[in-house]
């Protein structure tokens, strides 16, 4: 990730790419998993859908736990905003319609079999976790949106690295990305 000088009103944007040799469904299994997700997260401690809900779904809600070592601990409630198997898992969170953070998973079905899988997301407009930062440290906004846009990056692409292995039938580590 380059320095853009971005602030958090700008909504900075960031995503990552695999190419993964399964199909879009057993992708879909993974990344649609609310429950796997802390086992391949770095902050991310435990998430549970709310409502009664068992799975994704348009409009479900789950609430995730994280942990940050410069940020503390937090929770979250997330809105499923978009849910087309097996090709598009999306979510706002804290408020879907002026969320702190956007989420996206999308896949595209390769002529091989595979799946070219993307993680996205975009910081705000809402505000979150980091506006407290930012209001702290205002004269600072742009290097703390620059550095965690860089850790979600890093952590990002080692969910989807880890995504790839158990796609593909391989072992994963705990606590691999964000």
């Amino acid at each position: 990730m380059e320095w853009t000088g971005a602030r958090y009103m700008d909504g900075p944007t960031v995503e990552v790419r695999e190419r993964i040799a399964a199909s879009p469904e057993r992708v879909w299994e993974l990344v649609s998993d609310i429950g796997l997700m802390p086992a391949l997260s770095a902050e991310l401690r435990s998430a549970r859908w709310l409502d009664g809900a068992d799975g994704p779904r348009l409009g479900a809600r789950f609430v995730g736990r994280s942990r940050h070592e410069s940020l503390g601990e937090w929770e979250t409630t997330s809105y499923v905003v978009a849910c087309a198997p097996p090709y598009e898992f999306a979510w706002a969170v804290s408020d879907p319609e002026n969320p702190g953070a956007l989420w996206r998973f999308s896949l595209a079905a390769r002529d091989d079999g595979g799946t070219d899988l993307t993680q996205w997301m975009r910081m705000g407009p809402g505000r979150s976790g980091l506006s407290l930062a930012i209001d702290r440290m205002p004269d600072k906004e742009q290097k703390i949106v620059f550095v965690r846009m860089r850790e979600f990056e890093r952590g990002m692409a080692a969910t989807v690295d880890a995504i790839k292995r158990l796609a593909e039938g391989a072992p994963t580590g705990q606590g691999a990305g964000a």
